[in-house]
């Protein structure tokens, strides 16, 4: 039986016992939650943050004063001015920005916003944020290029969670901004950035 002749036997009524109980085993055959081998976090986070789904380009540095060369080099390799926007992080203005023109507030056009993620997510790709002081919303979703910088990952998504309370906001993004709500047309940076580009800080 087909996928559309299993929905409209559904739709009719028509489905049978044993063809709810087939579909249910087949549901199951894959595991809800996919192993993560803890040894192979990193590769296995790399791995999920480049394929098409999440469409995130990947660099690896060992100090967080790497962190300009990283993104000379991005900005060069993409043609783009030496200017981002920097959130107010003691750790971001322990940095050395010669060279680079940075602003803490996004204009609704910036091309370049730098962040830092909480902790990425290997069995996803996944970068989770927090709202703070030091650490505003607004420019992760304003600029065309979005710069992140992810100092720490877990295995599973559960593991990313926050005991106890939270912050103002508390956020997930997997890969860039994209829509097919546009003639069913796969469009990308619809609805925030258009280019992720993750550096993951080892040392």
């Amino acid at each position: 039986m087909t996928a559309r002749a299993a929905i409209l036997a559904r739709l009719g009524g028509t489905a049978t016992p044993a063809a709810i109980d087939a579909e249910a085993d087949a549901l199951l055959i894959a595991p809800e939650r996919p192993p993560v081998d803890p040894a192979a976090l990193e590769d296995t986070f790399r791995a999920r943050l480049t394929l098409p789904s999440v469409a995130a380009s990947v660099e690896t540095i060992d100090r967080i004063e790497q962190l300009p060369a990283a993104i000379a080099r991005y900005c060069a390799g993409q043609g783009l001015a030496a200017a981002l926007v920097v959130p107010p992080d003691p750790r971001l203005s322990a940095c050395d920005w010669t060279g680079f023109t940075v602003r803490e507030r996004a204009a609704p056009d910036e091309a370049v916003a730098l962040a830092i993620a909480r902790v990425g997510v290997a069995e996803t790709g996944s970068l989770v944020f927090e709202t703070a002081p030091e650490a505003p919303m607004l420019p992760n979703f304003l600029a065309l290029h979005h710069i992140v910088l992810v100092p720490r990952i877990v295995a599973y998504l559960e593991d990313a969670i926050l005991p106890g309370g939270h912050p103002r906001a508390h956020y997930w993004v997997t890969g860039v901004s994209g829509t097919t709500d546009i003639e069913g047309t796969y469009v990308r940076g619809a609805h925030g950035p258009r280019f992720l580009h993750v550096i993951r800080l080892s040392g």
